[in-house]
């Protein structure tokens, strides 16, 4: 253990920015070969111009500034580059999996440029300095790194396992929700829940007296909802009335994500919503919420708005266009059932999710150490 010599990147490598060679999506002919950009595989190409164990670094376009988004990565064999990564080739002193786990959350606030598109330059990215201990210490700290990566990844691929368990079983018991094959009954959303579109923000109307959290589209993700940005705004006394969210509510993306939607279950106390959601209270004697927010996901990943959104500026789905959606219904038996079996499910995912989190983070902080020569 201890300190170990601080060396520049363009000491212990190769840079081969100038081999790079952008090709434009409609000029790719389609092939075998993977064509990397700034944040991983961009497509497949017919051709390679590298052929080599790498490490690409974002040069602009990259994650720069995020806590989970690497700005690093490593490649290995015959590939594409295209100018918005840096191409790294190690020297003999160092470990290319080193290398790469000392770049991918690499703190580059000081170093990037631009204003409306950060940019890290060759210039900056020479002078950037990593720790280099002896090589054998690089291979266990790599080999150490590595473990942790496929615990992560495991517990990654069990959640997907379980979010594939759901759309299975919701196929299984109801079938196709576009074409009905089980001929259910069909229903105008309009005839078996109530819906509208949220408050209207306006800056200027802002006093700061009543000011309320509300979600926007960007806070409603698939069966979830992320809170790490929530704004506020006014809600006078009626605004209240009408757009505060009830356990049960289903809020749907007007635009965006045409359909993507999640659950209220209270949340958070005396949450509201922008016009950018639709608010959809369900008939619970004839859907659940549950069941309508998985025919949402089903309709949305077979493009099946596309034939009704509207197309101002960008595609969005009108509140009027919205009640007029017909939507298969099966009995009420069935959608409990599916809502049970939904529930078990995601009381599993949700253990797995903190696993992941807790893995995640003390991945985080091995890696620090390991960097720091705490460790080896």
């Amino acid at each position: 253990m201890g300190k170990w010599e601080k060396v520049r990147l363009e000491e212990v490598c190769i840079i081969l920015d100038h081999m790079r060679v952008p090709v434009t999506a409609s000029n790719r002919k389609p092939g075998k070969y993977p064509y990397y950009g700034a944040n991983g595989i961009q497509g497949y190409i017919d051709g390679y111009i590298f052929d080599d164990d790498l490490v690409l670094l974002a040069e602009d376009g990259g994650n720069f500034g995020s806590v989970d988004k690497p700005i690093a990565y490593q490649v290995s064999g015959k590939c594409w580059v295209n100018n918005h990564a840096h191409v790294l080739k190690p020297k003999e002193i160092i470990n290319v999996r080193y290398l790469c786990y000392s770049l991918m959350f690499y703190d580059v606030t000081q170093l990037i440029s631009g204003t409306t598109r950060a940019k890290l330059n060759q210039a900056a990215m020479r002078r950037m300095l990593i720790p280099l201990p002896p090589l054998p210490v690089q291979q266990q700290i790599a080999d150490v790194l590595d473990c942790a990566s496929v615990l992560i990844e495991k517990r990654k691929a069990q959640i997907e396992k379980l979010d594939l368990l759901i759309k299975s079983q919701f196929m299984e018991m109801f079938g196709e929700p576009v074409t009905n094959p089980k001929g259910w009954e069909v229903y105008r959303l309009s005839e078996i829940t109530s819906s509208r579109l949220g408050k209207m923000l306006d800056a200027k109307q802002q006093t700061g007296e009543n000011q309320f959290p509300y979600l926007a589209n960007f806070n409603v993700q698939w069966f979830q909802f992320d809170f790490s940005e929530l704004r506020k705004m006014d809600f006078d006394r009626a605004d209240q009335e009408e757009f505060e969210l009830k356990r049960g509510d289903l809020l749907i993306c007007e635009g965006g994500e045409i359909g993507r939607c999640a659950i209220w279950n209270d949340n958070i106390e005396c949450c509201f919503f922008q016009k950018a959601l639709h608010r959809v209270r369900c008939n619970s004697k004839i859907i659940l919420p549950i069941y309508l927010s998985r025919w949402f996901y089903f309709r949305s990943k077979y493009n099946k708005f596309s034939d009704i959104v509207g197309q101002a500026t960008i595609a969005h789905l009108p509140g009027i266009k919205l009640k007029e959606l017909k939507v298969m219904v099966p009995p009420l038996s069935l959608q409990n059932e599916f809502a049970e079996f939904v529930q078990q499910v995601e009381s599993q995912k949700l253990l797995l999710q903190q696993s992941l989190a807790k893995l995640e983070q003390n991945y985080k902080s091995l890696m620090q150490k390991c960097f720091r020569g705490e460790i080896f």
